[in-house]
């Protein structure tokens, strides 16, 4: 009527992320890689989305290439967290 019950619009946010174990994924989180010979790599957040980084070769691949189809999770199993703590 007068505005007052207006819905606020909502923050996009991240989307979450889980391993093909569902456990959650979050940046800096450190993962195998099960697909494009990435090896162990490290989450990164870069604006909305989310990028796995290899540690050997260095070479970026966005969270959507790497959606399993049948569980809609990720692609990868969680190792850890890159700052120690598990």
């Amino acid at each position: 009527m007068f505005g007052l019950f207006k819905k606020k619009p909502k923050e996009p946010t991240p989307p979450k992320l889980l391993d093909l174990n569902n456990n959650p994924i979050v940046e800096g989180s450190v993962v195998k890689s099960l697909r494009y010979e990435l090896g162990e790599c490290v989450v990164e957040l870069e604006g909305l989305e989310y990028f796995y980084v290899s540690k050997s070769s260095g070479q970026r691949i966005s969270y959507t290439k790497m959606v399993d189809a049948i569980t809609e999770n990720q692609k990868v199993l969680l190792l850890g967290s890159s700052d120690g703590a598990e």
